[in-house]
């Protein structure tokens, strides 16, 4: 069993994708936008710790300030960038088909690589934050954060997890 950090509820309140989108359609792009960019900045031990604490509904203190601060927020653009890329698309046992609106117009490539962008660039923003504070916590509060061995994915290190101030 696979716990997913967000709902769809996070995801149309906190973005541009509206409410009447099918949760069979935007389900499975939470969860590949958290395969992707989620477990490999928390790392397996820390992301497999959620997902225990979230399935046995343990989830409490520093652990569910954790995600309910820094991840969830992250996790909605990332997501939201993955749908938009596809949202205009069906595939079927046709073909590829793209849907159309009665009361609406289709928008062009371009501004939905606008939206994209849009989507991943806040996303950012909110992975910078994450950063900042495993930064400052993960020592002390999460020692998950440095525990993967072996085939675990470790988390990226994309900012400098030192105390060094230059």
């Amino acid at each position: 069993m696979k716990a997913l950090f967000v709902s769809r509820k996070d995801i149309v309140s906190k973005t541009p994708i509206g409410g009447v989108v099918d949760a069979d359609n935007l389900m499975q792009y939470i969860e590949i936008a958290q395969d992707l960019n989620i477990e490999p900045q928390l790392g397996t031990e820390l992301y497999e710790r959620l997902q225990n604490d979230i399935i046995n509904n343990t989830l409490a203190g520093d652990y569910k300030a954790l995600l309910t601060d820094y991840i969830k927020p992250m996790l909605i653009h990332f997501a939201a960038a993955e749908f938009l890329a596809y949202a205009a698309y069906k595939v079927a046992n046709g073909g590829v088909y793209k849907h159309t609106s009665e009361n609406g117009e289709s928008v062009s490539k371009d501004e939905i690589d606008f939206l994209v962008e849009k989507q991943r660039k806040t996303a950012k923003v909110y992975e910078d934050r994450f950063n900042d504070y495993m930064c400052s916590n993960a020592s002390t509060k999460f020692p998950e954060f440095y525990s993967n061995s072996g085939s675990d994915i470790h988390p990226s290190r994309r900012t400098n997890f030192t105390n060094w101030v230059l």
